[in-house]
């Protein structure tokens, strides 16, 4: 009983979090605030259901399990909080080449970079204007060893199948070694190539393809 009340209670308290994200689209902080309060929340029901599941019934230890989730779950949203934004603010800069910042869960953000700024066509060489970009991205990610960095390239439909899978490998082992190179754990770091498939944009058009030629940099909190 006691278990259920402090699920309600925290749920609650949840849905009014967000519900206060939804409200505050002027919020000069761009939600972050919010989103490390609802991840707190959030854990804090996790860490409260654990401590009821593994019989852990009392009332301490339940409380404890969502003080402990709360924890957990604020931390990971305030440091990937902070990443994000580090990472908005190095694709704003006008040196920065089509970088996009995007957060998917609270857990995951996502850049993506075009392939035109970062390489020549059939080429996975990184392009040396792209560097200085690519060096601070690295500057992000180096700063936390508890994540993982998944590197996926993508091409368009111009050329055979397999060619463009072997070439979107290719261009996310060049991003993945280079990030390496500048100091990102490797053992934080995979690549993949998706070829042709999940395309942006219709490759009907110069610029669809333009688009969907990209690589993608996935961090996400373990």
């Amino acid at each position: 009983m006691m278990m259920k009340k402090v699920i309600a209670v925290a749920a609650s308290v949840s849905l009014a979090l967000m519900a206060g994200c939804a409200s505050n689209p002027n919020d000069p902080q761009g939600g972050d605030t919010n989103r490390t309060a609802v991840g707190a929340v959030m854990g804090g029901i996790v860490g409260g259901v654990l401590a009821n599941n593994t019989g852990h019934r009392s009332t301490g230890r339940t409380a404890a399990g969502v003080l402990l989730g709360a924890a957990a779950g604020g931390a990971i949203g305030h440091s990937m909080d902070a990443r994000e934004k580090k990472l908005r603010e190095i694709a704003a800069d006008r040196d920065a080449k089509s970088m996009e910042v995007e957060r998917l869960k609270e857990d995951v953000v996502r850049v993506s970079v075009s392939s035109e700024a970062s390489f020549d066509v059939n080429r996975a060489d990184i392009k040396a204007e792209f560097k200085p970009t690519l060096n601070k991205v690295a500057g992000v990610l180096q700063s936390d060893g508890k994540q993982s960095i998944r590197v996926v390239g993508y091409t368009d439909n111009t050329g055979s199948e397999a060619a463009n899978q072997r070439l979107s490998e290719r261009r996310a082992k060049a991003v993945g070694d280079y990030l390496s190179a500048q100091g990102v754990s490797s053992s934080q770091i995979t690549t993949e190539g998706r070829g042709e498939s999940e395309p942006r944009a219709s490759n009907a058009t110069a610029e669809g393809r333009t688009e969907n030629r990209r690589v993608e940099i996935y961090l996400q909190q373990m």
